[in-house]
C-alpha cells in the first residue's frame, strides 16, 4: 500500500517527505512524479511505509496539516487507472 500526499509545494524534495513521514515509522520508498514535458514536479507524491499501522497513523496525523505553507491532502493511494493511451485521432 502507498500513501498519496497532495498539495505539495513544487520545491519539496524526496528527502523533505522522508523526514516528515519518518516520525510515523519506517519509510520504504518516496517518489515525486514529474511532468514529462517540463520535468517539473507535479505537486503530489507517494510514500510507502513499513506496515499498514504506520501508514494509518501518518494519514491520520498529516491529512489536513499545514506543512511548508500548504495544507496537505494525505490518504491511501488508489490503484493507477489504465487510461488506454495512444488512441486513434480522427
Amino acid at each position: 500500500m502507498s500513501i498519496y500526499v497532495g498539495n505539495l509545494s513544487y520545491y519539496v524534495t524526496e528527502q523533505d517527505l522522508n523526514t516528515a513521514f519518518a516520525e510515523y515509522g519506517t519509510i520504504k520508498k518516496v517518489s515525486l512524479p514529474t511532468d514529462r514535458g517540463t520535468g517539473r514536479k507535479r505537486g503530489f507524491g507517494f510514500v510507502e511505509m513499513g506496515d499498514e499501522a504506520e501508514e494509518a497513523k501518518a494519514i491520520e496525523e498529516l491529512d489536513g496539516a499545514e506543512w511548508m505553507g500548504r495544507t496537505l491532502k494525505v490518504n491511501k493511494a488508489k490503484p493507477r487507472e489504465n487510461r488506454g493511451g495512444g488512441g486513434n485521432r480522427w
